[in-house]
């Protein structure tokens, strides 16, 4: 699916408490979605603890395979919270007051209440451009090609929003789809092989559901190219039709 116009991206969420189970990462679809819209296909997630050897590993790998890093989480006011400083290190940069992020924090507090746990969060890798949102005061930041953002939900989505047309893209990403009840994967397994194989631009994806209404198959077409994923799908569909299904075009509804 990715073209020499498309650049790549990789996400990495940190933080224990979701690697423990105790919150469910609600960052990756948000963000996989808002990333195909502006042609820029989400090519790898991981899940990484508060470590700062792992963060700062993980980042320079990271940094050098990928045209951009997002990462969530680890940048609140609390002594786990250490992405901020890591990139720091990652970059070999001084983790420094940020002026204009120092500034608007402390003047959104009452005297006296922008303290050392605040401050943490106005203070990042020297060249960072802030990442602002209209949640909260405290800002995500980017420097190089690595955009650091919060790991509440609505504040990260907000984050994206504001980073989004700042981001050089590609071709947009569009998805085409069918689905069909009472049929197999194994089933069409050899005839989406071809099907794959005749549109290798494409990510031709096989997705099997289970339904009370009855169990199913969905194939996703995806790439940067609308006409040849709706080519790919109206094969797909005269495949489940040679197979006795009957497709029905979109994704399957929601159990």
């Amino acid at each position: 699916m990715t073209t020499k116009t498309n650049p790549t991206a990789c996400l990495l969420v940190i933080g224990n408490e979701v690697l423990s189970g105790r919150t469910q990462d609600a960052n990756i679809r948000f963000l996989a979605l808002g990333l195909g819209e502006i042609g820029i296909p989400l090519r790898e997630v991981r899940v990484i603890p508060d470590v700062a050897e792992t963060i700062i590993a993980t980042v320079n790998e990271c940094r050098a395979r990928f045209d951009h890093v997002f990462t969530t989480g680890g940048i609140g006011p609390t002594h786990d919270d250490i992405t901020s400083e890591c990139i720091a290190v990652a970059f070999g940069v001084p983790w420094e007051p940020h002026p204009v992020a120092w500034a608007r924090m402390e003047a959104s507090y009452k005297p006296g209440e922008f303290n050392a746990a605040r401050q943490r969060m106005a203070t990042m890798p020297r060249g960072s451009n802030l990442i602002d949102n209209e949640i909260s005061v405290a800002p995500g930041f980017t420097i190089g090609n690595v955009h650091v953002m919060a790991g509440v939900p609505r504040i990260m989505q907000s984050m994206f929003r504001h980073l989004a047309p700042t981001l050089a893209g590609g071709p947009p990403i569009v998805a085409r789809s069918v689905h069909a009840l009472r049929l197999a994967e194994g089933v069409i397994a050899e005839g989406l092989t071809a099907i794959q194989a005749k549109f290798p631009a494409l990510d031709v994806g096989s997705y099997p559901y289970y339904r009370p209404s009855g169990n199913g198959v969905a194939i996703v077409a995806k790439g940067n190219d609308p006409a040849a994923a709706e080519a790919a799908i109206a094969e797909v569909t005269q495949l489940m039709i040679a197979c006795g299904a009957t497709p029905i075009q979109g994704e399957p509804p929601e159990a």
